[in-house]
C-alpha cells in the first residue's frame, strides 16, 4: 500500500522533523505490546501489515452490517411496523445518537479491564445476537404486523414492537464496543517507538476509513435495493451474514495480534489527580520538575503506558505530584488520592489540551450532518429525472462515498508523496494541518451548496413557482453533486486527520476513551445542527414570515442557511488555526 518513494523513506527512517536515523532497533517491541498470553511479542512475527487485512476486513463488514440496518430504518419503520413520520424520525435520530453515546462505555471497558480485543469479542457477539434478532423479526410473519388492507395499516403489537427494539438496541450495544476499539487496536499493531511503523500507522488510518466507506456504499446501494425489492427478511439477512464474516476474519487474526494491557480506569486516575490537587492547594510547586513524584521503574506506574514527559503548561495540577513535607515525613507514596505520578498528572493535561481541537470537529460534524438534512430537502425540490431514471433525492449520498473512496488513494499515495517533499515530514501532513484543511474545505461545501440554493431560486422565480409545491424546479439534482463531493473531500482530511490525532496524542492507556470522545463529536454535531435550525426557524419567522427554511423552500432563503453555516465553519477554522499553533504534542519516554 505505499510507493517506491515511500518505502525508500522508510527504508531510511524519516522522521517526523524530517531528519534522518537508521534504525537499530532490537527484536521486541518497544512500545510495551504482548501477545495474547501476555508475552512479549517479537516485531518481525506479528502486528505491521500482515495483521491489518484481518481488521480492515472486520471493519468493513461490520460497516457494510451497520448501514445495511441504518439506511433505509425508516422505511421500516413506516411501511412495515406502520409507523408515523415524525414518530419514525424519532425512532431513527434517538438510536443513531445512541450508537454514538454507547462508545463511551465499550472504551472505558477496554481501556480500564478487558483491553481492546476482548471489548472488540465480547460486543461483536452482542452485536451479532441484535442483528439475528431484527431478521427474525423481519422473516417470521407472527413477529411482524400484517400489511396494509387499502388505507388501513394495522399497528405492530406490543410484543412485536419489543423484539424490533431490542434487536435494534442490542446493535446499539454491540456498537459501543467496536467503534472506539477497531481503529485503534489496528493502530496498536505499529509499534510507535519505531520509526518505520509510525510511518505506516498514518497510511493504515487512510485505509481504515476507505474500508469504512466500502461498506456504506454497498450497503446504500444494493442491500437498501434488495430491502425495497427483494423482502426485507432478505435485507436484513444479508448485513446479519456479513457480521458474521466480520467476527470470523478478527478471530482469523489472533495469533498475528499485538495487544496493548489494559491501564485500569481513566476516569478514576483523572479523579485522583484532581483530588490530589486540591488537597495540596498551599503546596508550592518545586522550580525543578525533576523532583516531582514518579516511579523509578522503565515503565510507568499505569499499566500498558509509558512514562509521560513534564510540561510546564497547566501548573496547579502539578500540585498532584508534588511531594508535601508530610509525604516526606511518612514515606508513603503509594496512595495515588494523595500522590500521583508526573505521568498521571501529565495524562489530565493531554486531555485538557487536546479539548479545544476535540470541540472544532463539532461544527465540521453539523456541516456533514447536512448530507441526509438540508441537502436532501433541497434536492426534493430539483428535477429528480435522468432519462427514464428517477434519482431519489437520498440516494445522491453515495456520491459523498464515492468521494472519501476516490480521495483516499490519492491522499495516500499522490499528496502524501508530493506533500513530504515541502514538509520533511514522513506522512506528508501532521494530523493538525490535515483537518484544518478538512475544515477549508468544508467552508467550499457549504458555499457550493448555497451556490446551487441561489441559482435553483432565480429559475423557481423565473417559472413563477414560488408558490407550487407540487412541480420541481427544471434544474436537474445532479448540480448538487458538487457539495456531496467537497463533503467527501473534507472528510478525509478532518474525520481521518481526527483519528489519527485522537491516537497519536492520546495517553498510551486512554486510546479507546479518546477514540470514543471523537466519535462524540458526530453527536455533538446533530444535536447543534438542530439547535441552529430551531433558532433560525424562531428568529426568522417573526411578524408572519415564511422564514428561511419553510415548507415550501421556494418561498425561503435555504441560501442563507447554508451562508451562515459557512461562516461558522470559517470562524471555527479561526479558533481551530489558533489552537491548533498553540498546541503542545504528547512527548513519551
Amino acid at each position: 500500500m505505499g510507493s517506491q518513494e515511500e518505502e525508500r523513506l522508510l527504508d531510511e527512517s524519516l522522521l517526523e522533523d524530517g531528519t534522518l536515523k537508521s534504525e537499530s532497533l532490537g527484536p521486541y517491541t518497544g512500545d510495551g505490546s504482548v501477545d495474547l498470553h501476555g508475552n512479549r511479542v517479537l516485531r518481525h512475527n506479528t502486528g505491521n501489515w500482515k495483521a491489518c487485512p484481518f481488521i480492515l476486513g472486520t471493519e468493513c463488514c461490520e460497516r457494510l452490517a451497520y448501514y445495511g440496518i441504518s439506511t433505509n430504518l425508516v422505511t421500516y419503520l413506516t411501511k412495515i411496523l406502520h409507523e408515523g413520520n415524525v414518530s419514525a424520525a424519532r425512532n431513527v435520530t434517538t438510536w443513531q445518537g445512541t450508537c454514538y453515546l454507547t462508545p463511551l462505555l465499550g472504551a472505558l471497558l477496554a481501556d480500564a479491564i478487558w483491553g481492546r480485543y476482548r471489548t472488540i469479542a465480547v460486543f461483536s457477539t452482542i452485536y451479532f445476537i441484535g442483528m439475528g434478532t431484527l431478521t427474525l423479526s423481519a422473516s417470521v410473519s407472527v413477529f411482524k404486523p400484517p400489511s396494509c388492507a387499502g388505507s388501513i395499516c394495522p399497528s405492530a403489537s406490543p410484543a412485536q414492537y419489543v423484539l424490533f427494539f431490542f434487536g435494534l438496541y442490542l446493535i446499539a450495544l454491540g456498537t459501543g464496543g467496536i467503534k472506539p476499539c477497531v481503529s485503534s487496536f489496528g493502530a496498536d499493531q505499529f509499534d510507535d517507538t519505531s520509526p518505520t511503523e509510525s510511518v505506516k500507522k498514518g497510511s493504515f488510518f487512510n485505509w481504515f476509513y476507505f474500508s469504512i466507506n466500502i461498506g456504506a456504499l454497498v450497503s446504500s446501494s444494493l442491500i437498501v435495493w434488495i430491502q425495497d425489492n427483494a423482502g426485507w427478511g432478505l435485507g436484513f439477512g444479508i448485513p446479519t451474514l456479513f457480521m458474521g464474516l466480520a467476527i470470523g476474519s478478527f478471530f482469523s487474526g489472533t495469533v498475528l495480534y499485538r495487544f496493548q494491557k489494559p491501564g485500569g480506569s481513566p476516569l478514576t486516575r483523572m479523579c485522583q489527580v484532581i483530588v490530589a490537587s486540591i488537597r495540596k492547594l498551599n503546596v508550592k510547586v518545586p522550580d525543578d520538575s525533576s523532583l516531582l513524584f514518579e516511579v523509578s521503574d522503565k515503565n510507568s506506574a499505569i499499566q500498558g503506558s509509558r512514562k509521560l514527559e513534564h510540561t510546564d503548561e497547566f501548573k496547579c495540577l502539578d500540585k498532584a505530584a508534588t511531594i508535601s513535607d508530610l509525604d516526606a515525613k511518612t514515606g508513603n507514596f503509594s496512595n495515588p488520592w494523595k500522590l500521583c505520578t508526573v505521568t498521571q498528572v501529565e495524562e489530565l493535561k493531554i486531555l485538557v489540551r487536546m479539548f479545544p481541537i476535540w470541540a472544532t470537529g463539532i461544527v465540521f460534524s453539523a456541516v456533514y450532518a447536512q448530507i441526509s438534512t438540508m441537502f436532501v430537502e433541497q434536492g426534493m425540490t430539483l428535477d429528480t429525472s435522468l432519462g427514464s431514471f428517477t434519482i431519489p433525492p437520498a440516494s445522491l449520498s453515495v456520491f459523498d462515498v464515492i468521494s472519501v473512496i476516490v480521495w483516499v488513494p490519492i491522499y495516500d499515495q499522490v499528496l502524501v508523496p508530493i506533500a513530504r517533499r515541502f514538509t520533511g515530514k514522513a506522512r506528508g501532513f501532521s494530523e493538525l494541518q490535515r483537518m484544518g484543511i478538512g475544515l477549508f474545505i468544508s467552508i467550499l461545501a457549504m458555499a457550493a451548496a448555497a451556490v446551487v440554493e441561489i441559482r435553483r431560486l432565480e429559475i423557481a422565480r423565473a417559472n413563477d413557482l414560488v408558490f407550487d409545491t407540487s412541480t420541481p424546479v427544471p434544474m436537474s439534482i445532479c448540480w448538487q453533486i458538487p457539495q456531496y463531493f467537497l463533503v467527501g473531500a473534507a472528510e478525509v482530511f478532518t474525520f481521518i486527520g481526527q483519528l489519527e490525532f485522537f491516537y497519536d496524542q492520546s495517553p498510551d492507556a486512554m486510546r479507546s476513551l479518546c477514540s470514543a470522545l471523537s466519535l462524540l463529536t458526530t453527536a455533538l454535531g446533530n444535536y447543534l445542527s438542530s439547535f441552529i435550525l430551531t433558532i433560525v426557524t424562531v428568529l426568522t419567522t417573526k411578524g408572519g414570515s415564511p422564514g428561511w427554511i419553510p415548507d415550501n423552500l421556494n418561498e425561503g432563503h435555504l441560501d442563507y442557511f447554508f451562508w451562515l453555516l459557512a461562516g461558522l465553519s470559517f470562524l471555527n477554522l479561526v479558533i481551530y488555526v489558533t489552537c491548533a499553533g498553540r498546541y503542545k504534542c504528547k512527548r513519551a519516554t
